[in-house]
């Protein structure tokens, strides 16, 4: 008697919840919200009128790991699909990782920041082209410290030694 309770009570608490994820628009088993809001890396960008090819994006970007885009994106698409670079970037030494078709490994650096800040734009040597599959889009970075970053860890480093200072001081006396 118990047991069938408990089992009917774990199935009218199933079709509860069922139905009100289903009046909120997610259904058991769906893969949720493809984009942004996911927390698997996995990003779905996808144009369903056109070819569509898996790429990935690694390092300073707010959204790192593998998108699905249409055949016709640029790097400067995914890069701006990834939520552009941070601010810890490297926008001179970005670089395309690519294998090729008969095995080798190709790596094309980009660099964005000569678009971002030269004067005059030279079309000479700018050919970006469409991305492929299994390409890499590699942003690399660190650390940057301005002036106030700087400045803490130097009235730290200061302080430290003002307080070493006055222990010895006291030791002393």
């Amino acid at each position: 008697m118990r047991s069938t309770f408990k089992y009917s009570l774990t199935i009218f608490l199933f079709i509860i919840t069922a139905n009100l994820y289903s009046q909120q628009g997610i259904e058991f088993g769906s893969p949720g919200n493809v984009g942004y809001g996911t927390r698997s890396g996995f990003f779905d960008f996808s144009d369903p009128k056109t070819l569509n090819v898996s790429v990935s994006v690694w390092g300073y970007v707010p959204y790192p790991g593998k998108y699905l885009i249409p055949i016709y994106t640029t790097p400067a698409d995914l890069l701006s699909f990834a939520g552009g670079p941070t601010e810890e970037a490297d926008l001179d030494d970005i670089r395309l990782y690519r294998l090729r078709e008969d095995g080798t490994e190709e790596i094309l650096k980009l660099q964005y920041d000569d678009l971002l800040y030269s004067n005059k734009l030279d079309r000479s040597n700018r050919t970006i082209s469409n991305l492929k599959p299994g390409d890499i889009l590699i942003v690399p970075g660190g650390p940057k410290y301005y002036f106030r970053e700087w400045l803490s860890i130097a009235l730290s480093i200061f302080s430290a030694l003002v307080s070493l200072t006055i222990l010895i001081l006291n030791l002393n006396k």
